[in-house]
């Protein structure tokens, strides 16, 4: 169920009438608080135009079925990398002329300040997220260190939370089973290589509890339900850093991606939803985001001066994907392979789920 985040209180104080005229969809949860802080809020100060956040458990979707269905009522959408390629390939998205994209803080041309695949024909980079696998330290102080760990159930026993869908999944269980990351697509464009993801996944069925919604990753740790899950890395500092959860992160096999903002064909508000995207994701947008979510930017001028979490002491630099230390044995979620597999995998993913 979507739950609507009505920034009333922006409103209120600036005047606007009751209907809002752009709408934000997001994932909700410590992620859409950290856009509504550092998005939505500075760019109602800054263009007084009033703007609602709308949460889903994947936006994806919902935007294709309004814009199948002739009746969008979203502006902009936050979605998975793989899903702007393949939205805008069918004809869902709006094109962002990459022109309309503010310059670096520092004078650099948008282009060239972005990381390379930061901007796609149909979207902009938010910010760089990654799936991760993270642990109760009272569980387990020492450990566990390194993702096979997370497939053995003997040296550290329990349940095991894990995303149900075949992304992240599989390649996931292909690095468990000593596949390194530089290698993993290639494996998994085998039909021996998907075999080798489901035996290596049947290990570990009996003791997985599945979740959909980011926040039921943390929460699933934090009630007891299980001892490890993989989750949204940012999920997981979040619950830590603002709640005190004892949680600590896995970065090995960590597997990373950009967001993206969209704007779904027949956006009531076209114009100003890119006048938003282009807002957000300037230099200090990016910037703002990164003081509120662990999760990394995607302009290099963003990450010129040190970037400290919104408590005011907490260096972000380690907490992000994209920190050299949590880069050695990383994956970047190939967009291409899952615009061309997506469907076949999570038909036989499901198939597995029932057997």
């Amino acid at each position: 169920m979507k739950k609507i985040l009505i920034l009333s209180t922006a409103l209120s104080t600036l005047g606007f009438a009751a209907h809002a005229d752009i709408t934000v969809m997001s994932w909700g949860g410590a992620y859409g608080e950290a856009q509504t802080e550092a998005f939505v809020k500075p760019f109602i100060a800054a263009t007084g135009k009033p703007t609602i956040m709308v949460d889903s458990d994947n936006p994806a979707p919902a935007i294709k079925a309004m814009v199948e269905a002739g009746n969008v009522t979203v502006d902009v959408a936050s979605v998975e990398y793989a899903d702007a390629i393949r939205l805008c390939d069918e004809g869902v998205l709006e094109p962002i002329d990459p022109a309309t994209l503010p310059a670096g803080a520092d004078g650099t041309a948008a282009m060239d300040d972005f990381l390379p695949g930061a901007v796609t024909e149909c979207g902009v980079s938010t910010d760089i997220w990654s799936n991760v696998f993270a642990y109760d330290t009272t569980v387990f102080p020492e450990g566990p260190t390194t993702v096979a760990d997370f497939f053995d159930l003997e040296k550290f026993p329990g349940k095991r939370g894990l995303k149900k869908g075949a992304k992240a999944v599989l390649e996931l269980a292909l690095m468990g089973d000593g596949v390194p990351a530089s290698e993993v697509y290639a494996v998994l464009s085998t039909p021996e290589g998907v075999d080798r993801a489901f035996a290596k996944l049947d290990t570990i069925k009996s003791e997985v509890v599945w979740w959909e919604a980011g926040s039921q990753a943390p929460q699933l740790l934090a009630d007891g339900e299980v001892v490890m899950t993989t989750a949204y890395n940012g999920r997981i500092f979040a619950a830590a850093a603002n709640e005190g959860k004892p949680f600590s992160i896995v970065w090995d096999g960590q597997i990373y991606e950009n967001e993206m903002f969209v704007v779904p064909k027949g956006a009531p508000n076209t114009a100003d939803a890119l006048e938003f995207i282009a807002f957000a994701t300037s230099t200090e947008g990016l910037r703002a985001s990164a003081q509120q979510i662990s999760y990394g930017p995607a302009r290099k001028s963003s990450m010129a001066e040190e970037i400290i979490f919104k408590d005011g002491k907490t260096v972000m630099a380690p907490h992000l994907p994209t920190a050299p230390e949590n880069m050695g044995n990383a994956l970047e979620t190939s967009s291409e392979f899952w615009v061309d597999h997506d469907a076949e995998l999570n038909e036989r993913f499901q198939a597995w789920l029932s057997q």
